[in-house]
């Protein structure tokens, strides 16, 4: 096998990335992860369990395999745009949940030991367009 620079490369061929800019904001990274999960509706997804009852650092490492956050996880423009695993924990940090956001998204309670991934992508959205309509209703409270 010969080894060439990008530069060797490019005078042959036509060297694009593969992939759009990985989502920067918030909301973007949001709607990636519903967008992910609308791929497949009907896949069935593992639930976590009890996530409000867990101690604070056992909820942060809590993870399932094959769970909501780990088809965000799987998604090479999310880890581009720093994602570091398929925890609870960094879930919540990488998208800026609250607990009882995430929660509403992934625990056991709403759905038992499964869901549907396209109900996990109606409850992940409901975080984006619940923040529409209180920014809205701020306006209006604020234009009077």
């Amino acid at each position: 096998m010969k080894h060439h620079t990008l530069d060797q490369l490019q005078a042959v061929a036509d060297v694009s990335p593969l992939s759009p800019t990985p989502p920067a904001s918030r909301t973007q990274r949001i709607e990636r992860w519903a967008q992910l999960l609308d791929r497949n509706p009907t896949r069935c997804l593992a639930a976590l369990t009890g996530t409000e009852r867990l101690h604070p650092s056992v909820r942060e490492e809590a993870r399932a395999d094959g769970s909501a956050i780990t088809v965000a996880f799987d998604d090479p423009m999310l880890r581009a745009s720093g994602m570091q695993s398929d925890t609870y924990g960094e879930a919540k940090r990488f998208f800026e949940l609250s607990d009882w956001q995430l929660h509403e998204i992934v625990c056991s309670c709403h759905t038992g030991a499964t869901m549907q991934a396209g109900w996990a992508a109606g409850r992940v959205r409901r975080i984006i367009n619940g923040s529409k309509i209180l920014a809205w209703l701020r306006r209006g409270f604020l234009a009077h």
